[in-house]
């Protein structure tokens, strides 16, 4: 789950590095780089306060975060329409929902 190699699950990989961002922790052929889908607040080419917001919301500490499939799945199967996938960050856990703009 946490790392390519280690424990094969599918789902999604919440990045804290240069900005936030998710992608998939599926294998890619031989030379594709994967889609990454950053944070709306937390994109390092269109923010300038991306740091500060990455500070903040989810460490000073580059990491990883791995997010089951099984978990994303029914969310997305009750709303077909959503747009927009919600991410908070606690202490403890990490809660998603999904917005329609």
């Amino acid at each position: 789950g946490t790392r390519p190699g280690e424990g094969e699950r599918p789902g999604l990989w919440l990045v804290g590095d240069e900005g936030v961002y998710i992608m998939s922790n599926g294998k890619l052929a031989e030379g594709l780089r994967p889609l990454v889908v950053y944070a709306e607040q937390c994109h390092p080419k269109g923010d300038g306060d991306w740091w500060d917001y990455e500070r903040r919301h989810f460490g000073a500490d580059d990491g990883i975060e791995f997010i089951e499939a099984e978990r994303l799945i029914p969310l997305f199967d009750r709303n077909m329409r959503a747009t927009h996938l919600n991410v908070q960050l606690t202490e403890t856990e990490i809660v998603l929902s999904l917005i329609t703009r």
